[in-house]
């Protein structure tokens, strides 16, 4: 009979069946609110944006965003006004667990690509000189850019189908528009244009909608294997005999 660490090692591991989970897909309409805030205390910088998104799965969901700035920048010199307006497009990750998630939690990465058509003018530019001041402006010149967008963020369901969330977004120029010798400051949808790269924050109002329920395959951890156990051998052929040789008694 083999001993009972052979018999747990012989005896095959116990698989556990798959689990699911209901998970709702949604279409999401959001709001951003930060830029009426900034409004409120810069009146020279208004940014109005939101966005849509639909579920693909309980990992991806396609994006697409949209805004309007309204941009204005003086100083001793000159002035400078600038309008118009951006999309974004691109594909959002969820990151969670779908059984952690359960479509209430989002905790990922969208990945976008921005276009950015607006318009800008000079309204006042002075320069001072031997011969005394001279005054110029520049008329209104229409243009268009893009760049690539990384952006981060969590969203949670606040009550009923209202969830509120905030993004990172982290941009970096492709093309800025217009000339090498003149360029333009502030591009709606990316932010200053004498960067390369640049950041900003949003805060959102979501408003869910929810169009189906699929079911998510959860592959259960299988358990671990208890330790074998090994019982030490004995010896029963024991030779009782010591020395070298076998001894023999004299004969008499």
């Amino acid at each position: 009979m083999n001993s009972t660490g052979e018999l747990m090692a012989q005896k095959p591991a116990a698989t556990v069946p798959p689990d699911t989970v209901t998970f709702p897909l949604t279409i999401r309409a959001g709001v951003d609110i930060s830029g009426p805030v900034i409004y409120l205390t810069d009146k020279n910088n208004l940014t109005v944006e939101g966005y849509l998104s639909a579920d693909l799965n309980e990992k991806r969901s396609l994006y697409l965003g949209g805004g309007y700035s309204n941009y204005k920048y003086s100083q001793y010199n000159y002035s400078y006004v600038t309008n118009g307006f951006f999309i974004k497009a691109g594909v959002d990750f969820n990151l969670m667990k779908p059984q952690t998630a359960k479509g209430k939690y989002w905790a990922g990465v969208g990945l976008h690509y921005g276009l950015s058509s607006f318009s800008y003018e000079i309204p006042e530019l002075s320069h001072d000189n031997y011969w005394g001041t001279t005054t110029a402006s520049l008329p209104t010149q229409s243009l268009w850019s893009h760049f690539i967008e990384a952006s981060p963020g969590f969203r949670a369901q606040f009550f009923g189908n209202v969830t509120i969330g905030w993004s990172i977004s982290l941009r970096k120029m492709i093309y800025s528009g217009g000339g090498k010798d003149i360029r333009p400051i502030y591009i709606p949808g990316y932010g200053l244009a004498a960067s390369s790269f640049s950041a900003g924050i949003n805060y959102y109002i979501i408003w869910n909608f929810r169009y189906k329920t699929i079911k998510v395959l959860i592959k259960k951890e299988q358990p671990e294997e208890p330790e074998e156990e090994t019982t030490p051998s004995t010896n029963t052929n024991t030779n009782t005999n010591t020395g070298s040789g076998n001894m023999q008694n004299p004969e008499p």
